[in-house]
């Protein structure tokens, strides 16, 4: 079954900041709510997809993680030691037994399974019970990076369409670019990540369409004459990475790239939506 993908994890050093930022971009940002394991995260809410603004609360209540257990926490530590940036792709889950299941049969081995509950606090200053299964994988051909499949058990608690409302007219994902000097190498990885082992390859990389948003893995000139200048001026790091997201707007006339330099390493794509 075809997942269409649900978020991007964006690990950030300094949380208040990055939202402060998102919000003079047009964006609405949901409250701060702490994970129990010692992270924290503001949220950019679209139509069923969402970017996770994320930070360290208290390093000290981190898990380290094991062989065949993924610690969140852990991970986003880990990683925000060496850039900011997306530093990870979730895809919706509808039932995370059968995303084991098909997992497993593709070889792609995913970690034990983890689930979480936890109070949400919204904007008038309530508060309401959110939580989620996960299902994580990581591929050594995508070293620093990380992915789950997320199955949301209170929808009617998390989605709010007063988080839906932007000013600046943002609506939906539209792309996700992952940047490598050998796209070829991820096909069957992310193909059996989202379920769709249809995709186009071209001599610029993979086109992989999801029921919800398209993943786009370039090189580094690929990168370049798709996502435009800006974008592959701001690239910094080693590869592979995420590199940038596509918003669909509308009631935008054209075009802009915000780049990573201004949002805490990854750069952001605005293109009108009809």
């Amino acid at each position: 079954m075809a997942r269409g993908l649900d978020h991007v994890v964006v690990a950030v050093g300094d949380l208040t900041a990055a939202a402060a930022v998102w919000t003079e971009l047009g964006f609405t940002v949901t409250p701060e709510n702490k994970h129990p394991w010692g992270t924290v995260n503001r949220l950019i809410q679209f139509d069923g997809f969402f970017i996770e603004l994320l930070s360290l609360a208290e390093v000290g209540l981190i898990p380290a993680g094991r062989a065949k257990e993924f610690s969140f926490g852990d991970f986003n530590r880990r990683f925000l030691e060496q850039r900011e940036g997306i530093s990870m792709l979730v895809a919706e889950s509808k039932d995370p037994d059968e995303d084991r299941r098909a997992f497993e049969a593709l070889n792609l081995m995913p970690y034990a399974p983890f689930s979480f509950e936890r109070q949400a606090n919204f904007q008038d200053g309530t508060t309401g019970m959110v939580g989620f299964d996960l299902t994580f994988l990581t591929s050594r051909l995508l070293p620093g990076l990380a992915f789950f499949t997320c199955r949301n058990r209170y929808p009617q608690t998390f989605w709010s369409p007063e988080f839906q409302q932007h000013k600046n007219g943002a609506v939906c994902l539209r792309t996700v670019f992952l940047v490598d000097e050998d796209p070829s190498d991820h096909h069957e990885f992310l193909g059996g990540f989202v379920g769709q082992r249809e995709m186009r390859a071209t001599s610029l990389g993979l086109e992989l369409h999801t029921p919800r948003g398209t993943i786009l893995v370039l090189n580094p000139d690929a990168y370049k004459h798709i996502a435009g200048k800006e974008a592959y001026a701001a690239l910094s790091g080693t590869l592979p990475q995420i590199a940038a997201i596509e918003i669909g707007c509308k009631g935008l006339a054209e075009t802009k790239t915000v780049p990573a330099d201004r949002l805490h390493g990854m750069s952001l794509i605005l293109t009108p939506e009809n």
